[in-house]
């Protein structure tokens, strides 16, 4: 079983530019009709600034999913099909929502 609590889970903070089809597929199976307020959590990293993310956990590590606007985009547009040609670890396999 999964545990919020879990000492011996890795932790990782995810960027979009670092965001996996893995990843993705586990913050959509989540947060199937998107985050709300309430799903957020808050902390300050290294360099003590604040970061908004989504907690995914695993049976290993602890994502931080960091939140923003191209995240709930690729979340609404999400269809696993488009990430059939890609390996589940390639953050290149997710591309910006808003560049043309």
């Amino acid at each position: 079983m999964k545990s919020k609590n879990n000492p011996n889970l890795k932790r990782v903070i995810v960027d979009f530019k670092k965001l996996t089809p893995e990843i993705l597929a586990l913050v959509v199976e989540k947060f199937p009709d998107g985050y709300d307020d309430i799903d957020i959590i808050q902390f300050r990293n290294a360099n003590y600034e604040l970061i908004e993310a989504v907690e995914i956990i695993t049976e290993d590590t602890k994502y931080l999913v960091k939140v923003s606007a191209k995240l709930e985009k690729v979340m609404e547009d999400y269809d696993e099909d488009d990430y059939e040609d890609f390996e589940n670890d390639d953050p290149e396999a997710i591309q910006n929502p808003f560049e043309d």
